[in-house]
């Protein structure tokens, strides 16, 4: 015998076939698989914004698993706990961490379980990993951009205040001096392009005067090359040589006549010769003042042959015959 199936069996049959095929597809839609043997894990965040259900949780960039649930935590601080299914056999520690990055430049984001080799147990459903969150490039834009902000501020505060300091300085009058001084300027510039024209024509009249001046330059800066190289070549050692001689020998001289050596010396430093010179001296003027007076006793002409009168001290002083 057999059992013959009814209608009402297959009904039944099929009915349950549905409601388990429907149960087995919503569990895989929201990331479970109910005939794998996968593991279940959490880690509770204080931000998840950009975090969805099934997003993909990775170990070292590779994918193991997705996120299957996202809900707050019962004590009512608002932190919010996020369900993992972990579908690798890969194990890693109960210690390691759990962290939320930014996965792409729109915004969503994942999670990257950073194995944590401390040799603890290793993980298993039900436990809770710590939690971290990696600044995004969002974030780490706007990290920088924020104190460069504050800076653009403060220039710009600056820059206003310059300005305004600079439009209470320009007054009608300062900027009536400044077109005067302006157009000053242009006048000054207009004369030295007069003069500067006025000396090009000055140099192309007298080029070839200049030319000239140039060449004998030249040549007078050659001969006195040629001059310097004469000097630079002649035994100017000898000559000095010659020179320290000269000045060795005046100097022994003059010490010589410093000790008395000599006749020099002898003048300089004996007075007793100094007083019989001086003492000539005044009997060799004594005796031209006589023969002034009395010429007749050193001159004599007699026709008659009549001897003069000789010399004496007495009648040294006697006067001539008037």
């Amino acid at each position: 015998m057999y059992l013959k199936l009814t209608k009402e069996i297959k009904t039944a049959f099929l009915v349950l076939s549905g409601i388990v095929l429907f149960i087995f597809i919503f569990n895989y839609l929201k990331g479970e698989n109910l005939l794998s043997n996968s593991r279940k894990i959490t880690a509770v965040y204080s931000n998840v914004e950009g975090l969805a259900p099934s997003a993909a949780v990775t170990i070292n960039g590779l994918t193991v698993g997705k996120v299957q649930d996202i809900r707050f935590t019962n004590d009512g601080s608002g932190r919010l706990e996020v369900l993992m299914l972990i579908d690798s056999d890969f194990k890693f520690s109960k210690n390691s961490k759990a962290e939320l990055y930014e996965s792409g430049l729109i915004g969503g984001k994942a999670i990257a379980i950073v194995p944590a080799n401390d040799g603890a147990a290793n993980v298993v459903s039900g436990d809770v990993l710590q939690s971290d969150i990696k600044p995004g490039l969002t974030e780490l834009v706007n990290q920088r951009l924020t104190p460069l902000q504050e800076k653009i501020e403060s220039v710009m505060l600056s820059a206003d205040d310059l300005l305004k300091n600079v439009n209470s300085i320009f007054d009608d009058q300062t900027k009536s001096n400044i077109k005067g001084s302006l157009a000053q300027l242009e006048q000054t510039i207009a004369s030295f392009e007069q003069t500067s024209d006025a000396l090009q024509g000055l140099v192309n009249e007298n080029k070839n005067s200049i030319s000239n001046t140039l060449t004998n330059f030249d040549k007078i800066s050659n001969d006195l090359s040629g001059v310097s190289q004469t000097l630079a070549e002649a035994n100017l050692k000898e000559t000095i040589k010659g020179l320290q001689s000269t000045i060795t020998d005046f100097d022994a001289i003059l010490k010589g006549i410093e000790q008395g050596e000599g006749s020099v010396g002898k003048l300089m430093k004996d007075d007793q010769l100094y007083n019989n010179l001086e003492g000539a001296l005044g009997q060799l003027e004594m005796l031209l003042e006589d023969m002034k007076l009395n010429p007749k006793r050193y001159v004599h002409f007699s026709l008659f042959g009549k001897k003069p009168k000789p010399y004496s001290s007495e009648n040294s002083n006697d006067k001539p015959n008037q």
